[in-house]
């Protein structure tokens, strides 16, 4: 919620409504303090980075259709849209604009540019944001394609970077190329002029993704691919999410096949019609969004049911049987370990033994609420983990120890340990085996280890 402004006023109008008083006052108390996320300054490459990249020559270049389906799109957001994709730095790209509005100002001022890359067209009529998208791709020629909304904008460096870093993964993986790719992003002011609220994305995590699209933008994908599997009306508002989920039952299990790229390549524009700046605006597309995730968990033949939590756009999945029982890939679970203050001390953590969301505490739900997200984990706390059957051989071999569950909370009885027992250090050797074996470390909030109710 951050500073005061209408958009936030709206949006904490809406929690009020949704979670109650108490509920309310813990969000504000957690937004209100003045983040770094709020002192976020966007800069772009220098100039003579721009200049280089200009000027790389490229052996086997990919190109790029930048899609864009528009209607009724204020003339100078417009303008700015296409003025980014005319300021790549990254030569090999067509922009395939599918107009669903009434009126040639549009057709007008995309022609005056005079570029044969930009093609636009006029669609056969407005029948929705999945299906006028899917009239549009007709016209994609590229090998990738990258979707851009007809209200924002690209940073002058995004399909640079992105063929950059595809030409890196290929010399990686002798000739494969990843086919899904996406960036980092912030949000801009109506103007384009004043950027915040940068998202910060993790490598691809399955499970995050199931509780809502952090993917997002910049979204680029192997055209093959995204033509094959196309929009679906019935997910209107949810789209991209319902398109991203399919394509990742195609390639989770895949090496390499989908990248994240660590830079801020798009700008997401934010004014009064905007989910991002109003959720309100589309609670439509956040109840499609759950409907895409349950689809998805459908397609993997679990039995699970996927709802809303508190917070608009953002969903969990509760399992029956247990998770545990279903998913072969995932070796263990784990929870947050709170201390006698209820800030967390321990729980998940990197794979250098880094605790995430370290003094966090209980009730905030952190940055863009994913410390109340189930996630792939990269190293869990052997304090509040919850071992998977196949996987306690493993753990005696790494441990020592027997695997033995507290019958109270079904979770591993570490107070029968030592009170100097190396917990982290354990927890963290034991999270690098199990990934080495190829099994999914998750991590689930709702598990919670409370010290100051033991030794």
């Amino acid at each position: 919620m951050g500073k005061i402004n209408i958009h936030n006023l709206h949006k904490t109008i809406s929690y009020l409504k949704r979670n109650g008083l108490r509920e309310t006052l813990v969000t504000i108390k957690e937004h209100l303090p003045q983040s770094a996320r709020e002192n976020y300054r966007y800069d772009s490459p220098a100039a003579e980075v721009l200049e280089l990249q200009r000027g790389r020559r490229w052996e086997n270049p990919v190109s790029f259709s930048v899609v864009v389906p528009a209607y009724h799109t204020p003339e100078r957001y417009y303008k700015e849209m296409i003025e980014s994709v005319l300021a790549q730095t990254y030569p090999h790209w067509q922009l395939v604009i599918g107009d669903a509005g009434e009126g040639d100002e549009l057709e007008r001022l995309a022609v005056s540019y005079g570029d044969k890359r930009i093609s636009y067209h006029r669609l056969s009529g407005n029948r929705g944001i999945a299906d006028n998208t899917n009239e549009t791709l007709q016209w994609a020629e590229g090998d990738y394609i990258a979707l851009l909304d007809h209200d924002d904008v690209l940073t002058p460096d995004a399909l640079y970077e992105m063929a950059a870093a595809m030409e890196q993964e290929e010399g990686k993986r002798e000739g494969a190329m990843p086919r899904m790719l996406y960036s980092d992003e912030d949000k801009c002011d109506e103007n384009a002029a004043r950027f915040y609220e940068p998202n910060i994305k993790p490598e691809f995590n399955l499970d995050l993704l199931m509780t809502n699209n952090y993917i997002c933008h910049l979204l680029v994908m192997e055209a093959e691919l995204l033509k094959g599997l196309g929009f679906r009306s019935a997910y209107d508002g949810a789209q991209d999410h319902d398109l991203v989920l399919r394509a990742a039952a195609c390639l989770w299990r895949v090496p390499g096949a989908i990248l994240h790229i660590p830079r801020v390549l798009y700008h997401w524009r934010c004014h009064s019609a905007s989910t991002a700046a109003n959720p309100e605006s589309k609670l439509y597309a956040y109840e499609a969004g759950v409907k895409a995730s349950q689809d998805f968990v459908d397609s993997q033949g679990w039995k699970a049911k996927v709802s809303m939590t508190q917070h608009m756009g953002f969903s969990r999945t509760q399992y029956d049987p247990p998770l545990l029982e279903q998913r072969r890939e995932v070796g263990v679970i784990g929870g947050r370990v709170l201390g006698r203050a209820r800030r967390i001390v321990g729980g998940m953590m990197s794979e250098t033994g880094e605790v995430q969301y370290l003094g966090l505490k209980d009730g905030y739900s952190g940055y863009l609420n994913r410390a109340i997200l189930v996630q792939q984990a990269q190293a869990l706390d052997l304090r509040c983990i919850r071992l998977s059957g196949q996987c306690r051989d493993m753990f005696r071999e790494i441990t020592g120890l027997e695997y033995e569950e507290n019958g109270i909370t079904g979770m591993y009885d570490w107070q029968k340990l030592p009170a100097d027992y190396d917990y982290a250090g354990m927890g963290l050797k034991l999270s690098l085996a199990l990934r080495e074996a190829g099994y999914v470390l998750l991590w689930d909030p709702q598990m919670i280890c409370e010290l100051e109710t033991t030794k």
